[in-house]
């Protein structure tokens, strides 16, 4: 990073005088130019470290962390004529990983584990299609034959939704990484799932065109991903999020189905718009394969800030500000607090932007098309907020590198906070009033429960906040030397419940997962819930595997054969169901719970008449009555076709 020192002999350097720099400001001296005719240039570019570093080795199986997770029996498992099918339909070994007929484990572990060391899979089969033809034949083999898969992009997610628990086939994306088409009039361009960020952006910025969504993993992230899980980013400020941006998808449902509705078209009113459905769905109902976005042209004038400040209110009054007075060219508003920085100070050993320490710091970044109007702008907005004690001190990039420089000391954030031995990752939405206000309560809880010290007998090393002030999103990361039970049973349900009583979101930006899915009762009600729950059952029918809270049912059917106790609470389901057929919501519950007790069905010899409901075990008085709704005549067992439709699920969701 240059110095603050090496900022003010830019300045000075440069041909025209800065009313900024001097006396003007009598409080904090801050550097300032435009970066003018300049392509956007972010930090932390390169892919992410995969492969286990000395600090934490190779992480603990997930089902050896969370033992109640339970493979369901239903799944087949993996054989070799399994693999010889996935081999001859891609085209030979370099479109399969095979652990299956031979010891892969190494090659499979950058598949089997996610980057922060938190979840390890036991993946024996990676197979990679180039094409959405071959997508759907792999996805239609799996459901066919009851294999398990788990679709992957870049695996750069923080919630473990990309990872496998146990044997799942993963589907990664990554050979579908061709950029197909791009109107330079329009501004749409069409590209495979398995496209990289960063190579997507810099073949538009060979155009004079960004892309509408930035990461600091752009260096690994595949663009389906992003789409996927619904990611924000850094420009979710000035461009909004992927749900305007995307024109168009290319979609694989779970039984092979292809959906393509890759329109080109800002307009089109026909019908649903369906693909609104697989933003943020996080592969549960689709494997997305190819996309259509709307870019916009690239600002040639990009200036870039770094301030100082004293106090959380003081962000705020700032970011206030910045909306006002820079409005149209305001793009980025990062808030990183005093810890993080440091953070970032100790792992990478580069001095700080500013001389002096701050509780909090905030990144603005300016971009337009005049860099004359837009600098006058933003000078304007830092001698008032500098005159106003707002800001306490700042520096302005010079230049590209400088703007990478700057960029750097927030991107950098997610990656170190991992340095040390491991993260827990909280990415929330909470009103801005309240936003920071959960890192210190956090803190306190940790120290109270004697988690929290600078020893090594502590597994906390503290909590840090950063994230899109501009978006209400705030990144809070638990820094750990060790990923520890007490430590995640004292966060959580803690800091989801405090998310709910503000009325935030639990999950702002990576999706839920399986960090995350126990737990979407904290920002979904049941209605929602309930519609969720019907989607997933429309297009991934064969689901036993419903969406959290409900409950999941991992036993045979051969089970219900066997056991009264089973008969009598099943019955009583069906009784409470029928009391509460009205509430259109329960419906899709019904269906689902009437194909997992065909058995059961089978054997009351039900019909239009009523039912003759099994008396409990334990005792009752006398037998009850009810009549199925919505059902015909039937006896016996249900035919094949029927049968076939109750299969449970191949896309794992655990």
């Amino acid at each position: 990073m240059v110095s603050r020192a090496r900022f003010i002999r830019a300045l000075q350097q440069q041909s025209r005088s800065r009313a900024l720099a001097g006396a003007a400001l009598p409080r904090a001296t801050i550097a300032a130019a435009s970066a003018s005719n300049m392509a956007r240039c972010f930090a932390t570019s390169q892919s992410r470290l995969i492969a286990p570093s000395p600090a934490h080795g190779v992480a603990k199986l997930t089902s050896e962390t969370y033992p109640e997770l339970r493979r369901d029996e239903k799944f087949t498992q993996l054989t070799e004529e399994h693999v010889a099918y996935f081999r001859e339909l891609l085209g030979g070994e370099s479109a399969i990983i095979d652990g299956v007929s031979k010891d892969a484990a190494d090659d499979i572990l950058m598949f089997n584990e996610d980057w922060m060391h938190k979840y390890r899979g036991q993946a024996r089969l990676v197979v990679k299609p180039k094409s959405t033809e071959e997508v759907s034949k792999v996805l239609k083999y799996c459901n066919d034959n009851m294999l398990a898969v788990v679709p992957q992009g870049g695996n750069t997610g923080l919630v473990g939704g990309s990872v496998p628990v146990f044997d799942e086939v993963v589907i990664s994306m990554a050979r579908m990484n061709q950029i197909e088409s791009f109107d330079e009039v329009s501004g749409s361009l069409v590209l495979g799932a398995g496209c990289v960020l960063e190579v997507a952006d810099q073949y538009l910025a060979e155009r004079g065109y960004i892309f509408p969504l930035d990461l600091g993993a752009k260096g690994s992230c595949h663009v389906g991903g992003n789409v996927a899980t619904n990611a924000g980013g850094l420009r979710l400020l000035r461009y909004g999020s992927l749900h305007g941006s995307v024109l168009g998808m290319e979609a694989v449902l779970p039984d092979g189905t292809i959906m393509n509705d890759l329109c080109t078209l800002r307009k089109n009113n026909t019908g649903y718009d369906l693909k609104q459905l697989f933003i943020g769905a996080e592969g549960t109902i689709g494997i997305i394969t190819k996309l259509c976005i709307q870019c916009p042209q690239r600002s040639p004038a990009v200036n870039v800030a770094f301030l100082g400040l004293e106090s959380y209110e003081k962000a705020q009054q700032a970011f206030r500000e910045a909306k006002g007075q820079l409005s149209e060219i305001l793009s980025a508003f990062e808030l990183m607090d005093g810890l993080s920085q440091e953070l970032v100070h100790r792992a990478k050993g580069e001095s700080m932007p500013l001389d002096g320490t701050f509780p909090f710091y905030c990144l603005i970044e300016t971009s337009g098309s005049n860099s004359e109007h837009d600098y006058e702008k933003l000078e304007k907005f830092l001698e008032d907020v500098m005159g106003k004690e707002v800001v306490a001190d700042g520096v302005v990039a010079q230049d590209a590198t400088q703007i990478k420089s700057l960029w750097a000391w927030r991107e950098s954030v997610p990656e170190v906070s991992a340095h040390w031995g491991g993260v827990y990752k909280y990415d929330v939405s909470i009103p801005l009033a309240d936003m920071y206000s959960i890192v210190p309560d956090v803190n306190d809880r940790l120290e109270k429960a004697g988690l929290l010290g600078d020893s090594d007998e502590f597994p906390v090393l503290g909590c840090v906040g950063y994230g899109h002030m501009g978006d209400s999103n705030l990144h809070l990361n638990v820094v750990v030397r060790r990923y520890d039970k007490a430590v995640e049973r004292v966060l959580e349900p803690y800091v989801y419940e405090w998310i709910e009583r503000r009325k935030g979101s639990i999950s702002a930006e990576h999706g839920l997962g399986l960090a995350k899915k126990n737990y979407i009762q904290y920002s979904r009600n049941d209605t929602m819930i309930g519609l969720m729950k019907q989607i997933k059952q429309l297009y991934d029918p064969v689901s036993n595997n419903l969406l959290p809270p409900f409950l999941h049912v991992s036993v045979s059917s051969s089970a219900l054969h066997h056991t009264p106790d089973t008969y009598f609470l099943l019955s009583r389901v069906l009784v409470h169901i029928r009391r509460l057929w009205d509430a259109r919501l329960m419906e899709g519950l019904f269906i689902t719970v009437k194909k997992l007790t065909w058995p059961l069905l089978a054997r009351l010899e039900w019909d239009n008449e009523p039912i003759q409901v099994p008396v409990s075990p334990a005792g009752a008085s006398k037998a009850k009555k009810a009549r199925l709704p919505g059902c015909g005549k039937r006896s016996g067992r249900p035919k094949a076709a029927e049968t076939a439709s109750c299969k449970p699920t191949h896309m794992a969701e655990h």
